[in-house]
């Protein structure tokens, strides 16, 4: 075992408030990243008063945890040369303009062209491993569908400071999607929890808190309005809840071109037709977890997102 894995053994020190193990351990080992921390509950390597103890056990004053963290094992990926946008790039990490179609990580239903694989092709397998073995470097997600802007650590320091920016909501992170039809107003926000669909699990929807939904925020505003048939909306999202722009697109009325799984229904008007959901991740403000420079990424639309605008414009 190696000295990153070694067996911590922890007092919760007197006079702390009765809190979520989780929120307790990270915020005595800030040097160990949360996605890391979680991995270890999520391992059963995490225990109080010698019994195993989930994320949301409560913790209290007094209380002996002992924990490890999991042993990165070496991936079994082959890397895949394929061509990176590459947005930015130091020793430290890199941000790209991910494609529509690519992957993020493999699974069960993926081949070898994911986006993990084309890193360990483009960093020679110098990227974080507090991701574990199947997403190393990868700090959050985009859809399949969803191009845009997306940074990849190359190192465990980088990985900590992006997933605390992430997790902390201290970023800045800006969407464009083509939607149908015309909001009545120029700008607003949604506010309004999400959760999983409960009569379609492959969906999420709009749940109450009290059901089990999570907070959502999403500012919005009108770029390009064409007529009273569709509009490019920028939005802003001060959470990262799964699909959350496309739900709360449906939610205000008006589904994103292209977004079969929200209610999205083809119109002959609408040339070329879209062939996946119009949502590009177009603009991200950060902090370099190293250096402290303020990053200001932006991504330009994709030939297909651009050729649906051009098409909308010409009617």
């Amino acid at each position: 075992m190696s000295p990153d894995n070694a067996m911590v053994r922890f007092e919760v020190p007197a006079g702390t408030r009765r809190a979520r193990a989780d929120k307790v351990l990270a915020k005595a080992f800030p040097d160990h990243s949360r996605v890391a921390l979680q991995r270890a509950f999520d391992a059963g390597l995490v225990s109080s008063n010698g019994a195993l103890i989930s994320r949301d056990h409560a913790l209290s004053a007094g209380e002996m945890v002992e924990f490890r963290l999991p042993e990165t094992k070496p991936m079994d990926l082959t890397p895949a040369e394929i061509p990176l946008n590459i947005l930015f790039e130091d020793k430290h990490l890199l941000a790209l303009n991910k494609p529509s179609g690519m992957v993020v990580h493999p699974g069960a239903a993926t081949g070898g062209d994911t986006l993990v694989h084309a890193l360990l092709a483009h960093c020679k397998g110098g990227l974080s491993g507090i991701g574990g073995v199947e997403r190393p470097g990868i700090v959050h997600r985009l859809d399949r569908e969803t191009s845009g802007v997306m940074l990849v650590a190359k190192n465990d320091a980088a990985h900590r400071g992006l997933s605390e920016q992430f997790s902390e909501r201290t970023l800045q992170k800006e969407y464009l999607a083509l939607v149908n039809g015309r909001p009545d107003l120029l700008s607003g926000i949604i506010d309004r929890p999400i959760g999983r669909n409960p009569n379609h699990r492959h969906k999420m929807a709009i749940v109450e808190e009290t059901k089990g939904g999570k907070h959502a925020r999403t500012d919005w505003e009108v770029v390009e309005a064409f007529g009273d048939l569709a509009t490019l909306i920028r939005c802003r999202i001060h959470t990262g809840r799964t699909h959350q722009i496309r739900v709360h697109m449906k939610a205000l009325g008006h589904v994103i071109l292209g977004d079969v799984v929200y209610g999205w229904k083809p119109h002959p008007s609408i040339l070329p037709k879209p062939a996946r959901v119009m949502l590009h991740a177009e603009h991200l403000v950060v902090a370099h977890p190293v250096t402290g420079k303020t990053l200001d990424l932006r991504a330009p639309v994709p030939p297909d997102f651009a050729a649906v605008m051009r098409g909308l414009r010409g009617r």
